[in-house]
């Protein structure tokens, strides 16, 4: 008799691996793509972090010198020049500043080699950068007539120009003495141009006045570039100009509601 072999109940699962397997096994794949992306998520934020981290010291560094103010224009020719006889003693310099939204100006220096200047003369051309504010400008010329001094400035009448008649100004608590400055300021709207400056003449106010005046009457104009109606404004200034002596008079206006010196009263009280 033939020996009896005995038949597996499912001959089929010898060949693959069993389904319950099978499943665990999508499941563990499935979860480990999943961790996968989610460090890679969390390292690619930490990548962008720490790249803003270190951009941001440079921005805040870097934020105020983003607008850029006045800069020296070596390379630009000058527009105007000052022939005044009261000056020819001293040294004079002549310096050009532009800004970058448009703005000029032109800049004379007048004083002894290697000292404070006693005068200045500063043509400005206005642009983008301008700021019409009165305080503003005032503050700025007293800085410029008295460097840390922090004072501000006050109405010390008038003079008469070819321009017109130019607004003085002095600092406050200034004694009047040899040492005292004299500023000046002129707005020109038409042809967008400020003529402001000081002098410093150790002669006395009289002599601030006239080199004032004088100064201004021998502004002259050598190239208007594209810039017609500053041509026309310097042509026509020219049909009125005078002489240093009329400027150094005072202007009727000025004798005494708003003249720099005390009123003067005529018989007793």
């Amino acid at each position: 008799m033939r020996p009896f072999s005995a038949t597996p109940d499912d001959p089929h699962y010898h060949a693959r691996i069993h389904p319950a397997l099978t499943s665990f096994a999508d499941e563990c794949c499935a979860t480990l793509a999943r961790l996968i992306a989610y460090v890679g998520a969390l390292a690619l934020l930490g990548m962008v972090g720490v790249h803003l981290w270190d951009e941001l010291p440079t921005a805040v560094a870097v934020g105020p010198a983003a607008r850029p103010g006045w800069s020296l224009a070596s390379r630009s020719r000058p527009a105007f020049a000052v022939s005044s006889p009261d000056l020819y003693e001293k040294s004079e310099t002549y310096e050009i500043f532009r800004h970058p939204e448009g703005g000029r100006k032109d800049v004379f220096h007048w004083g002894p080699q290697d000292e404070k200047p006693v005068a200045e003369l500063e043509i400005y051309r206005p642009g983008g950068e301008f700021n019409p504010s009165e305080a503003w400008l005032e503050a700025e010329i007293a800085a410029r007539m008295d460097a840390g001094g922090g004072r501000e400035l006050e109405p010390a009448g008038v003079v008469d120009s070819k321009f017109g008649r130019v607004t003085l100004l002095r600092l406050t608590n200034d004694p009047g003495g040899a040492k005292s400055c004299l500023g000046f300021l002129k707005r020109l709207g038409d042809a967008a141009l400020q003529l402001s400056g000081w002098s410093c003449q150790p002669s006395g106010l009289a002599a601030r006045r006239a080199a004032i005046g004088c100064m201004l009457n021998r502004l002259t104009l050598l190239s208007a570039g594209n810039e017609p109606k500053l041509a026309e404004l310097f042509a026509r200034a020219e049909l009125r100009r005078g002489g240093c002596a009329t400027a150094a008079a005072p202007a009727v206006a000025t004798d005494w509601l708003m003249g720099a010196e005390n009123p003067r009263l005529r018989g007793p009280l």
